[in-house]
């Protein structure tokens, strides 16, 4: 898959526990970032933050918490991340999405 140098980047943050038909959300957007056939995701697990209820959610060494926050980043062109949009909004209840243009440097496949 060829990216043009003009991107988008949709950014999604949700918390780990978070569900989606009995799943992870992270996995449900991933998976179905992947059918689509869209050009790749990655999922960041946070140390500590806070959202819309100001709660915050953080790793402590004695405390592991359940509900961490989670950055899903996706990359495409824009019109692949526009067909996207209505899929999580099926998907998300609670949590914050963003987008932004971005400059394509390098998407390179390894042999």
């Amino acid at each position: 898959m060829e990216l043009p140098q003009e991107a988008q980047l949709l950014r999604i943050f949700i918390g780990e526990s978070d569900k989606y038909k009995g799943k992870p959300l992270y996995e449900a957007i991933v998976n179905r970032a992947k059918e689509l056939s869209m050009a790749g995701a990655t999922v960041l697990r946070g140390i500590l933050g806070f959202g819309a209820h100001s709660r915050l959610h953080s790793a402590k060494i004695l405390r592991l918490s359940e509900d961490l926050p989670v950055v899903i980043e996706i990359v495409d062109t824009p019109e692949r991340i526009q067909a996207f949009l209505p899929h999580l909004d099926e998907m998300i209840t609670e949590g914050l999405v963003t987008l932004e243009k971005v400059q394509v440097l390098y998407y390179r496949r390894g042999e």
